[in-house]
C-alpha cells in the first residue's frame, strides 16, 4: 500500500479512537487514545509481518533489516499497550487482540490512501477521480462490465475500487470515502439515495463427489441437513437470509457455519469437502478446481438476489454524475437519471 512520504506520521483523533474502541479487546485503551500518535510506517510494517508470517521474511520483502522491523513493531506494541504478535522460532502469529488491531490498521491505511488521493487538485469534469465501493465479485457479471464500459468512455478519470462489507461501505459513503457503492439489497439510510440495478441467480458450489452434484439443479429443500459454509463478511448476507426464509418450516435445516475468510477462501474450503456454499452468479466466474456449480431453484424458478447502487444526493462530483448516467443507460428500468 502506497502512502505519501510526508504522511509517515499522523495524529489519529476521534476517527481513530472511534474505530478502535469498537473492538472489545481495546476497551482498556479508551483513556488517552485520542491523544495517541502513531507512525503510519509502523502500521505498514505490522501488516507486512502478519502477511509474511515472519519478521525476517517481511524485512527481506521490504528490503530493510530485521532488527529495524522488529524494533518498530515493539515500539508500536508499547504505544498501544497490547501484544500484536506471538513470537516463535517458526515465525509470528497475531494474538486475538492483534487480529482486531490489524483489521483496523488496514482500514485506516486504505482510507488514508483515499483521503490523500481525493485531496489532490484535479481537473474533474471528465477527468478527476471516482471511487466505487462494492460487496460482490468482479470476476464476472454486470459490475465488471459496467466498470470496463465506464473506463473506456472516461479514460482520464482515476477509478478507485474499494471492496468492503456492506456495513463498512455505508460508513465509507457517509464519510465521503466512496462516491457510490454497489451491493445486494437496497439502502436503509435516509441520507442516501439508492436504485435497483440487476439481479443475480443463486448457485450452490459443491465438491465434485457430493451426492447433490449429480443433479442438474438443486431445490432449497435439498439443502436440509447440509453444512453450508458462509463468509463472515456480509457480502453473502442476502443469500443467507434467503436460505433461512426458504427453509424456515423444515424440521431439519442446514447447519450454517461462518468462517472468517473471504468468499474465495470459502470456495476453497468447500472444495476440501468441509461443506457446501451458496454464492451469486458473478462469483461463478472463478471456477475452483474440485467444485461443481448448480443453480438453486424453487417452485417458481431460479432463486435471485437483487443489487442496488447507493450514493449521496449532495455529491457534486461530475465523475459520479457520468457514472449514474451510464448506469441509467445500461439498466433503463432503474430511477438513476
Amino acid at each position: 500500500m502506497k502512502l505519501s512520504a510526508q504522511l509517515t506520521r499522523f495524529n489519529f483523533p476521534d476517527f481513530y479512537g472511534a474505530a478502535m474502541v469498537r473492538h472489545a479487546s481495546f476497551a482498556g485503551l479508551t483513556a488517552g487514545i485520542r491523544r495517541l500518535k502513531l507512525d503510519l510506517s509502523q502500521l505498514q510494517l505490522a501488516i507486512a509481518a502478519s502477511e509474511y508470517g515472519s519478521f525476517r521474511r517481511a524485512a527481506d520483502g521490504l528490503s530493510i533489516t530485521q532488527s529495524t522491523l522488529s524494533r518498530s513493531i515493539q515500539l508500536l506494541e508499547h504505544s498501544i499497550g497490547i501484544i500484536i504478535f506471538e513470537r516463535s522460532r517458526a515465525g509470528v502469529t497475531a494474538t486475538p487482540a492483534g487480529l482486531d488491531f490489524l483489521r483496523t490498521a488496514r482500514s485506516i491505511l486504505e482510507q488514508m490512501d483515499t483521503v490523500v488521493a481525493r485531496a489532490k487538485p484535479t481537473d474533474r469534469g471528465e477527468c478527476g477521480r471516482l471511487v466505487i465501493g462494492f460487496a460482490t465479485s468482479l470476476t464476472a457479471g454486470n459490475l465488471r462490465a459496467t466498470l470496463l464500459d465506464y473506463k473506456s468512455r472516461f479514460p482520464q478519470v482515476k477509478l478507485g475500487i474499494l471492496e468492503r462489507s456492506r456495513t463498512r461501505l455505508a460508513t465509507a459513503l457517509r464519510n465521503g470515502m466512496v462516491d457510490l457503492y454497489v451491493a445486494a439489497g437496497g439502502s436503509f439510510d435516509i441520507s442516501s439515495r439508492s436504485s435497483s440495478l440487476w439481479s443475480e441467480k443463486v448457485f450452490a458450489a459443491l465438491p465434485h463427489d457430493h451426492p447433490l452434484a449429480l443433479q442438474d439443479v438443486i431445490s432449497w429443500t435439498d439443502l436440509s441437513n447440509q453444512i453450508v459454509l458462509m463468509s463472515q463478511y456480509d457480502s453473502g448476507r442476502d443469500v443467507e437470509v434467503l436460505l433461512t426464509a426458504k427453509l424456515i418450516t423444515l424440521a431439519e435445516r442446514p447447519r450454517i457455519e461462518h468462517r472468517d475468510v473471504s468468499r474465495a477462501e470459502i470456495q476453497n474450503l468447500a472444495s476440501m469437502g468441509l461443506g457446501i456454499t451458496l454464492l451469486l452468479e458473478s462469483d461463478v466466474g472463478a471456477n475452483f478446481s474440485g467444485l461443481v456449480y448448480r443453480e438453486v431453484r424453487d417452485g417458481i424458478g431460479p432463486a435471485r438476489v437483487g443489487f442496488s447502487a447507493v450514493w449521496r444526493d449532495n455529491n457534486e462530483n461530475p465523475a459520479l454524475a457520468n457514472f449514474l448516467k451510464l448506469l441509467a443507460e445500461r439498466y433503463p428500468s432503474s430511477s438513476l437519471a
